[in-house]
């Protein structure tokens, strides 16, 4: 399949193995549940049904991991925006340590995943590094460091001189090391899930785009473009920052930005070797962040926001381009091989919401950056929810619907910002990150 703008493929795209049929849906058919759209969360929802012995159709307008989820940087990081205290403050002691555990666990999920089903992925777990770029968050992130490492988490407060060892680059004046997390071919695992989710027994049809979701008595019929409808009575809404108007009101929950990505030429292994030399990923501080690491093949590969709207040609990638060259002078004149994007769901309390509208109906959405272990993890939670029909088993509550108020203007807001941040290459100037 095409990637939608063929002047721009994809790292991922180009790399990955190939994918397993998922013919389009071309009759009519039944299951116990219809899960929308298979990208991470809708894939490990499928999967984790399919061994619970539940019948599980997934549908998807192109294929398997063709949006944000085979299209990211492919970080497994642990956790979420909120430190453990935070997440207690919002939710309670007892729900707020269940919560934290939750998080805690996303990346032990994926790199199992991987190892159980024997996928066909290329992957390294070195841990994560978040530099800091500003002496505020040199200190935040000393207490963020202290706070897992209190819980026994295999964690470290790095000062400038370390992390600048283990980054390659003086930009930054401190960070913190989690070491649970790593770094994979992010299209490889959704094919990955894909391919052991039909071993297991789900259905999967990609081309297969959904454009009816109607509720009649105790089911729900799911009706494709094609004609072809799915019975169930039982749905699971995944697309994520791929969301249209199938729910009212559900893609006005969310802005709905970018995430750009270069990635250079294969490095020679002494250029790779001053650059991030322990193969870590990492990301920093700032609010429109920067993230970065190196693939299996050596290439370095730089993400950040970039236009609101889709890319028009290769210039839209240059303010990353730069930011490469002032991180790592040592590049100068690498060649830049892969431009692409893919867009991101984040909720205004950057949070995941789970909503059940309708009976039968459950929705999952908002990844914040962190979708290749979250989103993993969030779909064995609703598979275990909807297989036993206990509540209590989804790590966040389920919440209604609630549109942002003057969503356009948000986005609007949203666009003025990347717009800023690109003409200031990403807020980095020539003395610090």
């Amino acid at each position: 399949m095409a990637e939608p703008f063929p002047l721009q493929p994809s790292l991922w795209y180009a790399t990955a193995p190939e994918a397993i049929p998922t013919p389009a849906l071309s009759a009519d058919t039944t299951a116990d549940v219809c899960v929308i759209g298979a990208g991470f969360a809708g894939l490990s929802t499928a999967l984790h049904l399919a061994e619970a012995g539940v019948s599980v159709v997934v549908l998807e307008a192109h294929e398997p991991g063709w949006g944000g989820s085979g299209r990211n940087g492919g970080q497994v990081i642990p956790g979420i925006k909120y430190d453990p205290s935070e997440i207690a403050a919002k939710f309670g002691p007892a729900a707020g340590e269940a919560l934290t555990r939750f998080v805690g666990s996303t990346a032990d999920l994926v790199f199992d995943l991987i190892a159980r089903h024997g996928m066909d992925v290329p992957y390294k777990r070195a841990g994560w590094i978040q530099g800091a770029h500003t002496p505020a968050m040199a200190e935040t992130v000393k207490r963020r460091a202290g706070e897992w490492q209190q819980r026994g988490i295999d964690a470290a407060f790095l000062d400038k001189d370390a992390v600048a060892r283990l980054l390659g680059t003086e930009r930054y004046l401190a960070g913190w090391i989690d070491r649970r997390a790593g770094g994979v071919q992010p299209l490889a695992y959704a094919r990955g899930l894909a391919k052991a989710a039909i071993a297991a027994g789900a259905r999967i049809h990609g081309q297969s785009k959904v454009v009816s979701l109607k509720r009649g008595g105790t089911h729900w019929t799911i009706r494709t473009a094609q004609g072809a409808a799915v019975t169930a009575p039982r749905v699971v809404v995944a697309t994520n920052g791929y969301t249209g108007d199938l729910i009212p009101k559900l893609r006005q929950t969310v802005i709905r930005p970018n995430s750009f990505i270069v990635a250079t030429e294969a490095l020679s292994d002494n250029l790779a070797g001053t650059i991030l030399p322990g193969g870590q990923v990492t990301s920093d501080t700032r609010q429109l962040l920067l993230y970065f690491r190196k693939d299996h093949q050596n290439r370095l590969l730089m993400g950040g926001r970039g236009p609101f709207r889709e890319p028009r040609d290769a210039s839209d990638w240059a303010h990353l381009e730069r930011v490469v060259g002032k991180m790592y002078p040592q590049v100068k004149g690498v060649r830049f091989d892969f431009r692409w994007c893919g867009r991101v769901a984040l909720t205004r309390d950057f949070l995941p919401h789970l909503h059940e509208p309708e009976p039968g109906l459950l929705v999952d959405i908002g990844c914040m950056g962190r979708g290749v272990g979250l989103q993993s993890a969030m779909g064995k939670a609703m598979a275990e929810y909807i297989a036993s029909g206990d509540r209590s088993r989804l790590p966040f509550p389920v919440v209604p619907i609630k549109p942002l108020p003057l969503h356009a203007l948000n986005e609007l807001y949203v666009s003025a910002i990347i717009a800023w941040y690109r003409l200031t290459d990403g807020g980095m100037t020539d003395k610090a990150a």
